[in-house]
């Protein structure tokens, strides 16, 4: 009760700013508001790159730790309570901007009325989906009926929704509600570094420099997605004394928390284990891990592009099924053993048991239209959007 009464009043509050500021001229600009950033970080690199006329402004809310580097952007503002007068700013760009792009669920989006002519583009922050979300989430089964309304209104708001694949094009009409020409066939800006030959090169070089105990050992990337009651007080359910002991003649261990999870990680492996939780960028990651560990996250869909090994522990799959929702498909598509102990991540890994071909199929089915050139694709796309309406290609109706 007290959550919802404190939702009202922050939406009305900006409704009212934001119906202020709205009388105001729209300019040419693309506002972006991050919750996790990288998806908006490829985006806008391709956007700069192709035209020098379009105003950048980043908005960073309180969960956003992606490192945008200065000259990406015209502005970069906190849009947060806790900073007031960057709060307005933010409040004013998006009720004059010509383009929205957004990564995530904001609630604010359902209180804002758009300009006729602006428009509002859904960079998800995952390639594909195990667990149920959106209006298919079961604990929106715990809300009020005005939270479920509000949720809809959220996610009518997407005039698009870029996708990866025709099978997260379905996920997003279920999960959404979303009619099929609202999803936006770019690919997903993020990948197209799974793609690049010259910095994946750069980046192993500098793992190599920065960690040089990994001496010539594989790399394994341990990445579990957040469970609700871990997010302040997080416990690993690994045995990472068993991992040492077994692996670490041949690999190192790397530890990769969700952003969601507030704890440092602490470990005694020094020259096995390296907590990499604050690295920004996933796929830079992914570009040096030789086999993949976690469970319910969607980081599989975008190694799966690598060709190489991935388990997956899940330890609590019952529980997490019933709590938080899992694909059907969950137990026969994921591509690779489904596990529920340290030992046997243990025997998967010395006995190497691994489907190449499963992987493949995996990674064709998600990656469909993520093919390397995906950040380019979406920049056109903007451009277009933001050309005056007698020059738009009739493609964009």
């Amino acid at each position: 009760m007290v959550k919802e009464l404190s939702i009202t009043v922050y939406l009305l509050v900006f409704r009212i700013i934001f119906s202020v500021c709205k009388m105001l001229s729209q300019q040419k600009k693309v506002v972006a508001v991050a919750s996790f950033g990288d998806n908006i970080n490829y985006t806008v690199q391709a956007l700069n790159k192709q035209a020098d006329d379009i105003k950048v402004v980043i908005l960073k809310d309180s969960r956003c730790t992606y490192p945008f580097k200065e000259g990406l952007y015209d502005e970069l503002l906190l849009f947060s309570l806790s900073h007031p007068l960057h709060f307005l700013k933010s409040i004013y760009h998006l009720a004059t901007a010509s383009t929205i792009l957004v990564d995530n669920y904001f609630g604010f989006l359902a209180v804002t009325n758009f300009k006729p002519n602006t428009t509002c583009i859904q960079l998800w922050h995952a390639a594909g989906a195990l667990k149920n979300f959106g209006l298919k989430d079961p604990s929106i089964q715990n809300r009020s009926q005005k939270a479920y309304r509000r949720f809809k209104k959220v996610y009518e708001k997407f005039h698009y929704i870029v996708v990866g694949s025709e099978r997260m094009a379905a996920t997003f009409r279920e999960s959404f509600q979303s009619p099929n020409e609202s999803m936006l066939r770019t690919g997903i800006p993020r990948t197209d570094l799974l793609y690049d030959s010259a910095k994946k090169k750069q980046i192993s070089l500098y793992f190599n420099q920065k960690f040089p105990k990994i001496n010539g050992r594989k790399i394994i990337l341990y990445a579990p997605t957040y469970r609700e009651h871990q997010l302040k007080n997080y416990t690993t359910h690994i045995d990472l004394k068993s991992l040492y002991k077994e692996l670490s003649s041949e690999y190192v261990l790397f530890i990769k928390l969700h952003p969601a999870i507030k704890n440092t990680f602490q470990h005694q492996f020094d020259s096995f284990l390296y907590d990499v939780s604050d690295w920004s960028d996933t796929n830079q990651l992914l570009t040096i891990t030789d086999i993949l560990i976690t469970d319910y996250s969607s980081i599989p869909f975008e190694y799966a592009l690598f060709e190489k090994p991935m388990i997956f522990y899940a330890y609590d799959l019952e529980v997490y099924k019933s709590d938080r929702g899992l694909i059907e498909q969950y137990e026969t598509e994921m591509p690779g053993p489904i596990v529920r102990s340290t030992e046997e991540v243990i025997a998967a890994i010395k006995q190497h048991d691994f489907s190449t071909e499963k992987i493949k199929s995996f990674a064709n089915t998600w990656n469909q239209y993520s093919k390397g050139n995906s950040s380019e694709r979406l920049a056109n796309f903007i451009i277009e959007l933001e050309a005056p309406i007698e020059k738009r290609s009739k493609a964009l109706g």
